[in-house]
């Protein structure tokens, strides 16, 4: 399997913002080591802002199955656009062999207060720079998707990508997944009141699916509570087979094909 999107940066004890420290990499380490246990043969860990960008190529650096992707998220929009813009291509032409993607990019219009117009320009800046380097984006939506898809529309066949922790209805899917780009399913597919995203996985094309578990954020059903991690990746891939009414094997070797080929990864390496 491949955990296509989590955050290993933020599952050990630092302040957010903080560059990771020697211990921080050792109970990485001990992450990653549970993770291959549990079959996880790559990771992709996320960024959300420089310094956690940072984090993520640092850790990339250090373990050939990790791979990073940088990005500014929507609610860390901490200075002006093309000062943010400027230091996030630096570290890419710095570090361009360990980072797979841009993101986690997007709108996010549920976290209160907002400004949509700061967060449409930082995010057309991003996807440009993504078409700059041909490198696929990882999306962030929450509460935006009619402005979030409005902008995807005019990137649909010049960029690849996915939709991180899909929530929007059957028929965005279906537009998403018709543009060749992806949905990320994660740990909500498990949870009881969430029907209407079991029928979705049930219904779209496999080839349009990714594995994700956020972690530490949003853990499988009976995890609830506790920090999620990426070896429970295999849970979320067993409930959308049930789902499917298939074997878990038919959903992890399709699912990893669909992250070899958006990614570009060497599987092998």
């Amino acid at each position: 399997m491949i955990d296509t999107h989590c955050h290993l940066n933020i599952m050990v004890n630092k302040q957010p913002e903080d560059l990771l420290t020697a211990d921080h990499f050792d109970e990485i380490a001990l992450i990653i080591s549970r993770a291959q246990s549990a079959g996880i043969k790559k990771m992709i860990c996320v960024g959300t802002s420089i310094p956690e960008s940072r984090n993520c190529v640092a850790i990339a650096q250090r373990h050939s199955v990790v791979h990073a992707t940088i990005g500014i998220h929507p609610c860390d929009i901490t200075q002006p656009v093309d000062l943010l813009m400027n230091e996030l291509e630096a570290v890419l032409v710095q570090y361009r062999s360990h980072i797979v993607a841009i993101g986690e990019i997007g709108l996010d219009y549920y976290h209160q207060p907002f400004d949509a117009e700061l967060q449409k320009q930082m995010f057309v800046a991003q996807l440009e720079l993504a078409k700059k380097y041909d490198l696929p984006v990882v999306i962030h939506i929450r509460e935006a998707g009619e402005d979030a898809l409005a902008i995807l529309e005019n990137y649909k066949h010049s960029l690849r990508g996915v939709i991180h922790c899909f929530s929007l209805d059957k028929a965005a899917a279906g537009k998403i997944i018709d543009w060749g780009w992806y949905i990320g399913i994660d740990g909500p597919v498990t949870y009881p009141k969430n029907s209407v995203l079991r029928e979705l996985v049930a219904t779209v094309p496999l080839e349009g699916i990714l594995l994700e578990t956020d972690a530490p954020f949003l853990p499988p059903q009976g995890l609830r509570g506790k920090p999620n991690c990426p070896s429970n990746l295999g849970t979320i891939a067993a409930e959308i087979a049930r789902a499917r009414g298939v074997a878990a094997v038919d959903i992890i070797q399709q699912t990893t094909r669909n992250a070899i080929t958006l990614f570009r990864l060497n599987f092998f390496a």
